[in-house]
């Protein structure tokens, strides 16, 4: 969630609140990197010192983009997906990743998705018609102002979220920050959060 008026009220945006020095520690590092050293984007290091931790019994796998290779991780778990597949994206130009989930609806997986109309129909290179044309069950958001989620539900078990778009800027150049959250209980809110979404959601451009 962006920290402006429009990002706290009217947008569609998800927080989540950790309690977890160890996750502390993660982003005192990348924040010393930028603020303190001044590394941005592809000059800064891979060093986060906790990428896996446990909070409460609930596994996290913690990234930052570009050092850590979020992209890499984000395909191997699309790759995993046995059942379900459900994506909320803001800006969506990742090919690779797009690939991966045609593939997965290749096999049977279930795959559905909303993006952000206004980004789904004038970003360069977005995977908006090559997913729909592909027989993706892919929608463009109903909310006036913006869905501004970078979500990935997968299986019911997992989410991926953060500031990650799912692009080749958020691959390789802008400093971004993904959360992996492995518990059945959050991806029940997320996948809630979903079908809200994608109730009031257009299937076609209008």
């Amino acid at each position: 969630m962006n920290f402006t008026l429009i990002g706290s009220y009217p947008n569609d945006n998800n927080l989540i609140q950790v309690r977890s020095s160890q996750l502390v520690q993660n982003y005192l590092f990348e924040f010393g990197e930028m603020f303190l050293d001044h590394q941005f984007g592809s000059a800064s290091p891979a060093n986060t010192p906790n990428p896996i931790l446990n909070v409460d019994g609930t596994q996290l796998e913690v990234f930052f983009s570009p050092d850590d290779g979020t992209i890499k991780r984000l395909i191997e778990l699309v790759q995993d997906a046995k059942d379900e597949i459900l994506f909320m994206a803001f800006s969506f130009t990742d090919d690779d990743l797009a690939q991966v989930i045609l593939d997965r609806a290749t096999e049977g997986v279930i795959v559905a998705g909303v993006l952000d109309k206004s980004q789904a129909l004038s970003n360069t290179g977005g995977e908006y018609t090559h997913l729909l044309e592909n027989g993706i069950d892919v929608r463009l958001d109903g909310n006036q102002y913006g869905m501004h989620h970078k979500v990935i539900i997968i299986d019911k078990r997992i989410v991926v979220t953060g500031s990650y778009n799912f692009s080749n800027n958020a691959r390789t150049r802008n400093d971004e920050n993904t959360l992996i959250i492995h518990s059945p209980q959050i991806s029940r809110l997320y996948r809630d959060e979903f079908i809200r979404v994608w109730g009031i959601a257009q299937e076609s451009p209008e």
